[in-house]
């Protein structure tokens, strides 16, 4: 059984004048990001492989995630094809995944992350928000064979407001 964990940046801050892939967290993507992987980890499988988009926002989430989860940093990595907003380069990273790992978790963007949701999982997801999770299992062995799968969980910052 293959499992993925996708997860969105948190919500980033329009107030400076960088490129998009510099963009920072706004405090409340940070404030989410804490929330939401708190939250994962009280349930977590155990992770083979974390990868992140390079986008300041995607990885400053995928770090905030990483101290939570008090994961082991030498199973981490960038890569460049998600940093990808249509999600057809995410789905052949996915693909090409080694089949040695079971369970991974990706951090990057939307359309990509709410179109692969609902492309993968079995539960319709309108917009996964910032700082969104969903994870999915599906019943293959082979990363290349990856289609429709379960939705197990979703994590949703608007969920856990209190």
């Amino acid at each position: 059984m293959k499992q993925l964990i996708l997860m969105r940046h948190g919500k980033s801050s329009w107030d400076y004048d960088v490129s998009d892939k510099d963009r920072p967290l706004q405090e409340r993507g940070i404030n989410d990001a804490h929330k939401v992987s708190k939250t994962f980890g009280l349930h977590a499988p155990k992770i083979d492989f974390i990868f992140s988009s390079p986008a300041n926002r995607a990885l400053h989430t995928s770090m905030i995630f990483v101290r939570n989860l008090e994961y082991d940093l030498s199973n981490f990595r960038v890569n460049h094809m998600l940093y990808d907003f249509s999600g057809n380069s995410v789905e052949q990273f996915v693909q090409q995944l080694d089949n040695a790992m079971d369970t991974v978790a990706l951090f990057g963007h939307n359309n990509a992350f709410t179109s692969l949701a609902n492309t993968w999982g079995d539960q319709y997801i309108d917009i996964v928000p910032t700082a969104g999770l969903v994870h999915i299992t599906f019943g293959v062995d082979d990363w290349s064979k990856v289609s429709r799968g379960t939705t197990k969980q979703m994590i949703f910052p608007k969920h856990l407001k209190k």
